[in-house]
């Protein structure tokens, strides 16, 4: 069944897309939580329409996200949290810390737009930025113990 995303779907695809998935995913899944609608031929026609309207707003997005990035470039975070004496810490750092560390720099990111794979011990790891569709960054992240 094809599908026009509504909302960024992680591994399924960017809002405004038409992706092909199975019949259940979209009838349970997707529709009830108005994720997507069908593809039928007078929603793809709005799509295509909305599309049209929408090319300016998009590329101001993406230059944004693309100032952004360039301001984020070279920056480096450090984050403190407790550890043990090996340099085990206490729990994990999440998007979430990431995400106050750099609003306490004065850059606003939602949590949901940075990936982080498991930190569970003191030293330097790198942070991935999702600033746009197109525009993505790798920040530093210093964990050091408080």
């Amino acid at each position: 069944m094809k599908v026009i995303l509504k909302e960024n779907m992680k591994n399924l695809g960017h809002q405004g897309d038409v992706v092909e998935v199975k019949n259940g995913y979209a009838n349970n899944y997707l529709f009830p939580r108005g994720y997507a609608i069908m593809a039928t031929a007078s929603n793809l026609k709005m799509h295509e329409e909305n599309n049209r309207q929408g090319a300016l707003k998009r590329e101001k997005m993406k230059a944004d996200a693309q100032g952004l990035a360039e301001q984020l470039k070279e920056m480096s975070i450090t984050i403190g949290t407790k550890a043990g004496a090996n340099g085990k810490i206490f729990g994990s750092i999440t998007p979430l810390q990431i995400s106050q560390a750099l609003k306490s720099k004065g850059f606003e990111i939602d949590r949901r737009k940075i990936e982080i794979n498991d930190v569970k011990m003191l030293g330097s790891y790198e942070a991935t930025l999702n600033l746009h569709r197109d525009v993505t960054l790798n920040i530093a992240i210093e964990v050091i113990a408080e």
